[in-house]
């Protein structure tokens, strides 16, 4: 995820709790209350989301740099196959 997606998938998350907060409180009464939860529940399932999309790409990303160091290196350490006991 390049940086520029990264911080417009954020914001949107992040404004749509903002604006939930002031229509809850522009709107007023059961209303409002029910604009607020709904839209500060969705933007903070978004950014629970993203966190989780973050990690999971921080671990491609280092599983990937694992293969690529093992690839390189020119002494590939060989596993002696198991022994087997009697």
């Amino acid at each position: 995820m390049r940086p520029r997606v990264r911080v417009a998938s954020f914001g949107a998350a992040i404004a749509v709790i903002v604006i939930g907060a002031i229509l809850g409180g522009a709107i007023g009464g059961v209303t409002g209350e029910s604009v607020a939860i709904a839209l500060c529940s969705t933007g903070a399932v978004g950014v629970a989301s993203l966190v989780f999309l973050e990690v999971g790409l921080s671990e491609d990303r280092e599983r990937e740099r694992e293969a690529a160091r093992r690839r390189a290196s020119p002494l590939r350490a060989r596993r002696a196959p198991p022994r087997r006991r009697p």
